[in-house]
């Protein structure tokens, strides 16, 4: 059985801008994720912040691999 909805806090920033990818530059959550998200069971959000997560740490780790 789902768990309660909206116990988990919004990722949002108020960045709102979608990249050529249409994910948010800000939260980096697809649009199609941004839009469901409140109507997403805990257990859907979870796995939307830890995708969001890893779409952040990609976009971080490409942005300094001139240094490498």
């Amino acid at each position: 059985m789902p768990t309660k909805k909206n116990t988990i806090k919004n990722p949002c920033i108020h960045v709102c801008t979608l990249d050529e990818e249409k994910i948010c530059i800000g939260c980096h959550r697809s649009a199609e994720e941004i839009r469901g998200w409140f109507t997403m069971t805990d257990e859907q959000k979870l796995t939307v912040l830890a995708n969001s997560n890893e779409r952040r740490r990609k976009k971080d780790a490409n942005q300094y691999d001139h240094y490498v």
